[in-house]
């Protein structure tokens, strides 16, 4: 673990500890609610999470489909625009295997055991991930054992800041002890030796060794960040989706945990956790259950704008121990219609 939590904020941003401590609290909420919901019980939830991943994910890599395209693509099996067939097929690839995810995380089936993760599903993730890209536009300097699923056969070049990847003979076994690395995490936060609000750091360090190891000739980071995913839901949490706009961010964060200091990686994690958590506990919650405004705020209404309404006393809140508003989905609406009362009664 890095110092790093403490760090000092922008102005107006919350500091690192105080994420952490945003982090841990939704996490209660949520298993306060039951925990997340099944695949198949919130099917539009997961499908609107898993286009997000499937595109943000891509675009990081540079891929050039958006969203919409995306969407379309996955829904209706549609090849809007006129992309590189190889964009879409990457896209394709990329969701097959977060559907796969989210399935063995939450609903497993034959591939079912009481670990994290395994070696096995590393592999498998990888495979799923780029074999349609691989058919179409296969790495131009791949050997035949190096095709999707297996480890390299290649000598990595040091990366920006000095970090070179290990030589690939040592490849199996160092993805071997970081499997033991992830499952050991699970077993402290079981034991109590590792807080909720400690895991951030925890899977930013995973996540950067994983980077570090490069098993694969390509697709690296996209494997890494499904992983993460993987060890996110199998604890009960969302995923994290780091989003095209924080590219340069979470690379940086990167790179600075490259150099020892996972703290910036962390937060990038957690808040990407705690904005799905926001997305999922309305639906999960019930119309009547006080929820963070964060997750109530929409288009008509701001975080600001819930803010200032409950500060004022007309949207029904209550302050909880952490000292931010809480509210319902159900203290909305009523807000919404007295508004709109108000406003017609001015015309």
């Amino acid at each position: 673990m890095t110092n790093s939590a403490g760090a000092r904020p922008g102005r107006g941003r919350p500091s690192r500890d105080a994420v952490f401590r945003r982090f841990a609290t939704a996490i209660d909420e949520l298993a306060n609610y039951g925990g997340l919901p099944k695949p198949h019980e919130a099917k539009k939830l997961w499908d609107d999470l898993w286009h997000l991943e499937a595109h943000h994910s891509t675009a990081i890599e540079g891929n050039t489909l958006v969203l919409r395209e995306v969407e379309q693509l996955l829904e209706q099996g549609r090849a809007v625009g006129s992309k590189e067939l190889k964009d879409y097929m990457e896209v394709l690839g990329y969701a097959e295997a977060a559907r796969w995810v989210y399935q063995q995380a939450m609903e497993p089936t034959s591939w079912g055991h009481d670990s994290l993760v395994v070696v096995t599903e590393v592999r498998r993730i990888h495979a799923v991930m780029m074999a349609k890209a691989w058919d179409v536009a296969p790495h131009p300097d791949a050997q035949d054992s190096e095709a999707p699923g297996n480890w390299r056969r290649h000598e990595i070049h040091s990366f920006i800041g000095g970090m070179k990847p290990p030589t690939f003979t040592l490849v199996p076994a160092e993805v071997s002890a970081w499997v033991d690395r992830a499952n050991s995490m699970r077993r402290r936060l079981d034991a109590g030796e590792l807080s909720v609000g400690q895991v951030p750091e925890e899977l930013a360090k995973l996540h950067r060794e994983f980077e570090a190891i490069h098993p694969f000739i390509d697709g690296n980071g996209r494997s890494g960040r499904l992983l993460l995913n993987l060890l996110l839901i199998r604890l009960g949490w969302p995923p994290a989706i780091i989003l095209k706009e924080q590219r340069v961010k979470y690379l940086r964060a990167l790179q600075r945990s490259d150099e020892g200091d996972d703290g910036p990686l962390a937060e990038v994690i957690s808040r990407s956790v705690i904005d799905n958590l926001h997305r999922l506990i309305p639906n999960i919650a019930g119309p009547a259950k006080y929820v963070p405004l964060e997750a109530l705020a929409d288009e008509e209404f701001s975080l600001l704008a819930l803010r200032q309404a409950a500060a004022r006393g007309r949207l029904e809140a209550i302050i909880g121990s952490d000292g931010r508003y809480r509210s319902s989905k159900a203290a909305v609406a009523e807000y919404r219609a007295s508004k709109y009362t108000r406003t017609s009664k001015n015309l």
